[in-house]
């Protein structure tokens, strides 16, 4: 009997070198039954030809026009998959991650013992490290709004060896039952990216589905271990141009998040808690710590858009 079909979605967006490292781990997992869609969300450079020429038939090339974001990149590629192929899963993974031989098979047999499991997410290390932790699921505080992974900067001595259900898992691997697509939808595009898999998580828990963290599938995601004040995703030879992008799109969709998931009651401690402390101290870092006007306008616009629901400034920040 073969194992469960998986239809493996990495997105590529000028990020040419993560992809190729990220494919080459892939090809040396130990799982049988899985093809790679790889979706070159509209880069500037030649990657789709690189790709395509590298990689042949190994993969399945999807050529956007533009930069669709992760939500819309990853919808067309899960239409794209609906259409064309039969799988029992899609895993939604990073380009800029690389996977341990039996991670897909680890994640597979930890969804397959459990049907009420949605989505299934594996440890994550930082790259570069083999065993400090990045996340080993997440939590979110709906009071304040402020999210926590599990483990992070922690050296893994195995205090999260055991299987566990969590708020939400990291965006940059998700493993999703096919059944969820057909009950839950695609993800909300008006995400564009950050909040994204967050919002998707709590759709599936809505949906009477679990969220499980799989702690012996193991991958390691480039983000720096320096933290930033107030911002830990980035990797500091992208912080120039990307910080006011992503502090956008954090802000930004943190208030809609929480109008779409939180009680009235939450919204309004969040609000407080937001206005009251987090806005004066993400001031300060812009104008203190990295000194940059364009952070703080990126600030208020992701406030203003959030709270009004405004979409100009989205076109603005959507980077091609």
């Amino acid at each position: 009997m073969n194992p469960p079909k998986v239809s493996i979605i990495i997105l590529n967006w000028n990020g040419l070198e993560d992809t190729i490292e990220c494919l080459e781990s892939l090809k040396k997992i130990t799982y049988s039954n899985y093809e790679v869609i790889v979706v070159d969300n509209g880069s500037k450079r030649n990657d789709a030809q690189v790709l395509q020429e590298k990689f042949g038939d190994y993969i399945h090339l999807i050529r956007n026009d533009k930069n669709y974001g992760y939500t819309g990149g990853n919808n067309i590629a899960i239409r794209y998959v609906l259409k064309n192929y039969s799988p029992d899963y899609f895993l939604i993974l990073n380009n800029d991650t690389v996977v341990a031989p039996d991670f897909l098979g680890q994640m597979i047999k930890v969804a397959e013992n459990d049907a009420s499991i949605g989505i299934a997410g594996p440890k994550v290390y930082y790259y570069g490290s083999s065993n400090r932790i990045q996340s080993a699921g997440a939590r979110i505080n709906m009071k304040t709004s402020q999210n926590s992974l599990i483990g992070i900067e922690q050296v893994d001595t195995g205090q999260y060896d055991l299987q566990q259900q969590v708020d939400y898992v990291s965006g940059c691997c998700l493993l999703i039952k096919k059944e969820l697509i057909q009950k839950v939808g695609l993800f909300d595009e008006s995400y564009f990216c950050y909040w994204d898999e967050t919002d998707y998580c709590f759709r599936v828990r809505q949906a009477g589905y679990k969220i499980v963290y799989a702690p012996h599938a193991k991958i390691w995601h480039k983000k720096s271990i320096t933290l930033q004040p107030w911002y830990r995703t980035m990797r500091r030879r992208d912080q120039a141009n990307a910080l006011p992008y992503s502090l956008y799109f954090m802000t930004r969709n943190n208030f809609k998040f929480m109008k779409k998931h939180a009680t009235t009651k939450q919204y309004r401690s969040f609000l407080a808690y937001f206005f009251g402390y987090r806005f004066w101290f993400m001031t300060g870092v812009c104008l203190l710590y990295h000194r940059d006007i364009k952070l703080l306008i990126a600030l208020f616009r992701g406030v203003r858009d959030g709270l009004f629901s405004f979409s100009s400034s989205a076109r603005h920040y959507i980077r091609n």
